[in-house]
């Protein structure tokens, strides 16, 4: 059984991962340190942490397995779009490279975000999604863009911007609430923990320019209601409210422009079970299950296995 090993270091999480079509995936990943009271890393010093971690994942997931892998992906950029790079995808593709020329394997790269949307297929037992026209969003403390995803024999499938933030990313805002009342970042499970906890419920706003977003508002807003008195509780809960209220416009407005088509959600956001009740009404919705919504390999892993095949069928 052919298996293939995915290596994804993203801003805020060293991943690897291993896929075969029979056992599936496993994975192993670490979050990189954040000093308490910051609100993120610079590049440099999330490069160095990569750096430091990736080995030990690496020996974690590899601990016990005797097998041959038969391929390596990683996750080179962001996203597939021109220009986009981070310094930190760095450690993770030149691990990949030695490691591809040691074992004699072939190398296939992919963006973060690609690795988002297949991790969330894959979980939610639909990876057919991958095969057909769709609706994927990407919301994290680095990305809140919804993109049309189209398939692509060669490149598995292509992605189009559809929308995205005119200034704060959803997993920003609540990172930069979660701080201002002393969270530890990143703060997403703590304020959805808080936000469980609300006996009031909030009325959360959306601010939408065409069908892209503006969240400063909505930080603005938990920080006057904090300042005003209001309890931890209740402002995660407005916090999470206005995130939930965005997403749901920007869906509205997407589906109605470009048509009806299913909607899938990643990303480290979508790991809060608290919205998708309210994201999953009125539309065909998907969602990654928490293991695979926040920051991954498991997505790229999977995509190498369906790239390797692809391009074994066609030789």
């Amino acid at each position: 059984m052919p298996v293939f090993l995915g290596i994804d270091t993203s801003n805020y999480t060293t991943s690897t991962a291993l896929y075969d079509s029979e056992s599936g995936i496993v994975q192993r990943k670490k979050l990189l340190p954040v000093k308490s009271g910051e609100r993120g890393l610079r590049q440099s010093d999330a490069v160095f942490h990569h750096t430091q971690q990736l080995p030990q994942m690496m020996e974690e997931l590899l601990s016990g397995f005797d097998g041959k892998i038969d391929a390596v992906g990683v996750s080179s950029r962001p996203r597939d779009v021109e220009g986009s790079y981070m310094p930190c995808f760095t450690v993770g593709l030149s691990a990949a490279r030695c490691l591809s020329a040691a074992m004699k394997v072939p190398l296939y790269t992919f963006s973060h975000q690609s690795g988002h949307i297949a991790a969330a297929a894959y979980s939610a037992g639909n990876t057919q999604l991958l095969s057909e026209r769709f609706l994927a969003f990407h919301v994290s403390g680095g990305t809140t863009e919804a993109v049309l995803v189209s398939p692509d024999k060669e490149m598995i499938f292509r992605t189009d911007i559809a929308a995205g933030t005119l200034d704060l990313n959803a997993g920003q805002l609540i990172d930069r609430v979660g701080v201002m009342m002393g969270l530890d970042f990143p703060c997403g499970r703590e304020l959805e923990k808080l936000a469980s906890a609300c006996t009031v419920r909030q009325k959360g706003r959306a601010t939408l320019k065409g069908c892209d977003c503006c969240l400063s508002g909505a930080e603005n807003l938990c920080r006057r209601a904090y300042e005003d008195g209001a309890s931890k509780e209740e402002v995660a809960a407005l916090c999470l409210a206005c995130v939930e209220k965005t997403l749901c416009a920007m869906r509205d407005a997407l589906l109605e422009k470009h048509g009806e088509m299913p909607v899938l959600f990643a990303g480290g956001v979508m790991s809060n079970r608290l919205m998708r009740e309210k994201l999953s009404q009125g539309c065909m919705a998907y969602f990654a299950e928490p293991e695979f919504s926040a920051d991954n390999a498991a997505g790229i892993a999977y995509l190498c296995g369906v790239k390797h095949n692809n391009k074994a069928g066609s030789c």
